[in-house]
């Protein structure tokens, strides 16, 4: 129950709860994977039950596909959807210019992916995301099976002459076996400390052959709903260049809390 929670999952969930007001009839919305995402697929699916609410969502991993069917949410995919209104999903850190790393859970290709095809893309997180230069949350890059270790040495290499503090790489282990990703690719987590020019190292990883995808979404965010454990949620319209200040009481709600996947 609410009571129950950490605050740092009190503050997921405020941010989760306040993200899904965004939700409208109608809509065609992606829905993000991770922790955080989690609450927020828990909650658009009590108000699918208890308001009536209609929309179609498109998931970023078989984690949130499966958990968006149980509580209710009529789940398409992106290519039947074509284009999204929104994507809401969370993220491993975001700066003061909402650029973000993602990819903690594995999922960054169908995130970026469906984050790009959205109208807008609003991201959810704890007060403890927010960091004042990315790199400290090791760096996702999802990388083809077939020749990793080359991949690798290239990539370690590259950042060499990168505006980065450091430059190892390590494979994404799942047990004794490679962490894979839904699209059958594995993961290089990139150790870089600091981050001193996001957006040329997204665009020369990117570069580099047996490279999928990195987890530097730059460019791509509009709002960060930022959560906090005592209640408060914080908005920031990029665009705009606002920020709102609202407090959520917490409601428990057996269908909500229990039995929540990560």
């Amino acid at each position: 129950m609410s009571g129950e929670l950490s605050p740092i999952d009190k503050a997921k969930f405020v941010a989760a709860k306040r993200a899904a007001d965004f939700v409208e009839d109608g809509m065609r919305v992606g829905l993000g994977t991770g922790s955080t995402a989690a609450w927020l697929v828990r909650c658009l699916g009590e108000m699918v039950r208890e308001e009536g609410l209609k929309f179609r969502g498109v998931p970023t991993s078989t984690r949130t596909a499966e958990l968006a069917r149980e509580v209710g949410i009529e789940v398409v995919s992106l290519d039947e959807a074509k284009w999204l209104d929104i994507t809401i999903d969370g993220a491993d850190e975001f700066d003061a210019n909402l650029n973000l790393i993602k990819g903690g859970g594995g999922a960054l290709l169908q995130e970026k992916i469906v984050a790009t095809a959205s109208d807008q893309m609003v991201v959810i997180a704890d007060a403890g995301k927010e960091v004042e230069t990315l790199g400290a949350f090791p760096l996702p890059v999802e990388v083809i099976p077939f020749g990793w270790q080359t991949t690798q040495a290239l990539i370690e290499e590259t950042l060499v002459s990168m505006d980065v503090l450091g430059r190892s790489a390590t494979l994404r282990m799942n047990g004794d076996a490679p962490f894979v990703t839904d699209e059958g690719n594995y993961i290089l987590d990139l150790h870089l400390n600091r981050i001193g020019n996001a957006r040329q190292l997204a665009l020369v990883l990117n570069q580099m052959p047996g490279v999928v995808e990195n987890g530097l979404f730059i460019d791509i965010c509009d709002i960060v709903v930022v959560g906090y454990g005592d209640g408060r949620v914080e908005l920031r319209d990029i665009n705009e260049g606002t920020v709102e200040h609202d407090r959520l009481d917490f409601v428990e709600s057996d269908n909500l809390f229990t039995d929540l996947a990560d």
